[in-house]
């Protein structure tokens, strides 16, 4: 079992950027130039290498490789991505990897694209690229050509080695366990090995409702594999286990006015077969709250006039801070309650949100990870 740790390291440590690597600082696939970029590079890096597995490292500086992390990313469902704007597309997974110097909402964005015996090629216009175009790699740079050649296999030894040396072995599994119940020591830290094999930890904030025990803040490690399988900041989550599975429902808080209940999200249990393998599936299983359409549409109103003020560097009015810290979520609910343009708002706070205080750039981030989930599916 790979250690995907140890794989960055060896990624970041022995290579420049070339026709099985790259690394950016950060991605974006909220819009579509994100997304077509990514499009871009994902094909790129399939059709140059049809023989071996295919990586992209974010989080970390172009110049100096040095680690600055990017923010949890837990959208299961990018391969729907993948699928819709590509033809013959790729298996494409992303994952996230914690390292110790990071902050506990910080990690390491890690793709890997699998081996594809098929020419990829984008299915569909995106931003300014064109459907049919074709993408290779050359050097460090995803570029448009025309193909009239076989491709050679020029990676598969070199990866293979990069591969083997982060193979996961006991001592960094001990280390990884003793690391995790360390930093989460306030968190109320467990840890569980599954099948004599499998070793995952997962800690957070415990406390029980009508004799049910939900976790805030929860953090979930597979410690073989050193990735982080769920980060939540806010949200409350059920976790449930038997000698076979994991189970994890999270919920999410939504409401007006003040009033506010939880609604199940999504539900992810994690499979551990004989083998030594693994599957991790997850389900989404929200049903959306409704509201009456005149209370919304005078907040979507409300809301709309403190966007503009921000919009045009306009102060905000007393009232409207505390509207504020409430934008996107009122804004999420309006969307899922048919107010289409909703979504259009949502996008254009982004630009506002570094200004603001910490708990507006939380409430934004999770509201904007609701969504992905939500679209996707």
């Amino acid at each position: 079992m790979i250690n995907k740790r140890l794989l960055i390291k060896n990624l970041l440590a022995h290579n420049d950027e070339n026709s099985f690597y790259d690394k950016k600082r950060k991605i974006d696939i909220s819009h579509k130039e994100g997304k077509a970029k990514f499009l871009k590079h994902v094909c790129a890096l399939s059709n140059s290498n049809p023989k071996n597995n295919s990586y992209i490292v974010i989080g970390v500086e172009d110049e100096d490789n040095q680690i600055i992390g990017v923010d949890f990313f837990d959208d299961s469902k990018i391969q729907n991505l993948i699928n819709a704007y590509l033809t013959h597309p790729p298996i494409v997974q992303y994952e996230n990897i914690p390292f110790p110097h990071l902050p506990d909402h910080k990690v390491v964005g890690l793709v890997t694209i699998r081996p594809n015996d098929q020419i990829t090629s984008l299915r569909k216009n995106i931003w300014k690229y064109y459907g049919g175009a074709v993408f290779f790699r050359d050097g460090s740079i995803s570029m448009p050509k025309v193909f009239d050649i076989e491709i050679k296999d020029v990676n598969s030894k070199i990866v293979e080695a990069i591969e083997s040396h982060a193979q996961n072995n006991i001592e960094h599994t001990l280390n990884g366990v003793f690391d995790f119940m360390e930093k989460r020591r306030d968190f109320n830290p467990q840890y569980k090995v599954f099948k004599e094999y499998f070793v995952l930890c997962w800690a957070g904030h415990r406390k029980v409702v009508k004799d049910e025990v939900f976790y805030s803040r929860v953090d979930i490690e597979m410690i073989n594999e050193q990735k982080r399988l769920f980060y939540s900041a806010l949200d409350e989550v059920s976790i449930s286990y038997s000698e076979n599975d994991f189970k994890i429902i999270e919920y999410v808080k939504l409401g007006l006015h003040d009033t506010f209940k939880y609604y199940k999200l999504e539900e992810t249990t994690i499979q551990f077969e004989n083998n030594a393998k693994y599957t991790i599936e997850s389900e989404l299983i929200f049903e959306p709250p409704q509201f009456d359409k005149k209370i919304l549409h005078h907040i979507y109103n409300s809301n709309n006039v403190i966007l503009q003020r921000l919009q045009k560097h306009l102060p905000l009015r007393p009232q409207d801070q505390q509207d504020l810290i409430n934008l996107p979520a009122t804004y999420l609910i309006c969307y899922l309650n048919g107010f289409d343009s909703a979504l259009d708002k949502l996008l254009d706070l982004k630009p506002f949100v570094k200004g603001q205080n910490k708990q507006f750039v939380i409430f934004y981030k999770e509201t904007m990870r609701i969504l992905r989930k939500v679209k996707y599916n």
